[in-house]
């Protein structure tokens, strides 16, 4: 009865600091971390926000690890990453779906740029496509590329990172890996399967004691990259279309103060907390008022484009 007692008041007194200090970081900004001579992988590299990233990570002194599909566009993303000030770039073809080749060629990576203490799963797909009219062959291909592949990655990089106690494990998710979506049954099937994942391996890591590897969990609104071309929000001042330029800099400036959960735009956190606390019929009535159901009406968008 005792433990029960001193626990529940250590709980408490816990709980009132932490939100203490979320307040003081209201007004003063969070201290960024030095990332001067990481290695940085970002998958999906080749167009988009991964592009931006590797611009802004470039800018920090890292050295770039760069993975994705096309190799024109990695190409062009290694040249702006040197223009940006990049220490090292390295570029590497590869399909994240493919377990054997994410494990053949994270030793490559190994070999020729180090253990990489920095890793960006941004790769993704969308068929876009309602979920009785969507290929079993897109459906797979969206859970392997948007969700199995943070697996893949993960085994592959982790070790080093649990070894040194240092690192950091970031998922470009979606806030579909937050509130489902009509028309988009798959996809936010996949990024809540991310979501959930990396959530879980961050708690592993702290309880494990290996508090040194942090995680930061991106779940941005739609991104003005061409993955969603043809798509409208109903109401643009509470939920924007986003800039990538203005997503990829929240995202950097997420890992530098070591921000666990990044939701674009703020109104996100407040829609997502509502999911959960309103009465289900309630819910659909907000759903419908911001236009959830109606979002992939007008969808064109690019079946193999990164987010």
């Amino acid at each position: 009865m005792m433990n029960f007692f001193l626990e529940t008041i250590q709980v408490l007194l816990l709980s009132i600091w932490y939100n203490v200090e979320s307040f003081i970081h209201l007004f003063v900004p969070f201290k960024k971390k030095n990332i001067s001579g990481e290695v940085v992988l970002i998958t999906g590299a080749g167009s988009g926000i991964g592009r931006l990233m590797a611009q802004e990570f470039a800018a920090l002194d890292t050295v770039l690890v760069l993975w994705d599909i096309n190799q024109d566009g990695i190409k062009e993303t290694a040249r702006l990453a040197k223009q940006s000030g990049a220490k090292k770039v390295y570029s590497y073809l590869c399909d994240c779906s493919d377990r054997n080749e994410v494990y053949r060629m994270a030793d490559q990576v190994k070999r020729e740029a180090g253990d990489v203490s920095i890793l960006v799963n941004n790769a993704g797909i969308v068929t876009g496509k309602k979920f009785m009219d969507a290929p079993d062959s897109l459906i797979e291909k969206t859970v392997e590329v948007n969700s199995m592949a943070h697996f893949w990655t993960y085994k592959a990089f982790l070790p080093a990172m649990i070894a040194n106690n240092h690192g950091h494990l970031v998922s470009i998710a979606s806030s579909a890996g937050l509130i489902g979506v009509n028309g988009l049954a798959d996809y936010c099937a996949s990024k809540f399967a991310a979501v959930g994942f990396a959530e879980s391996v961050g708690l592993e890591l702290l309880a494990t004691g290996k508090d040194g590897v942090k995680t930061t969990i991106v779940c941005p609104y739609f991104i003005n990259t061409g993955m969603f071309d043809g798509c409208q929000t109903k109401w643009p001042t509470l939920l924007p279309i986003l800039d990538p330029q203005y997503v990829a800099k929240k995202i950097i400036n997420a890992v530098l103060t070591d921000q666990v959960y990044l939701l674009l735009p703020r109104s996100m956190y407040f829609i997502a907390a509502l999911k959960n606390i309103l009465p289900m019929k309630q819910g659909i009535v907000l759903g419908q008022y911001l236009g959830a159901f109606n979002l992939m009406d007008t969808f064109r968008g690019h079946s193999k484009k990164q987010e």
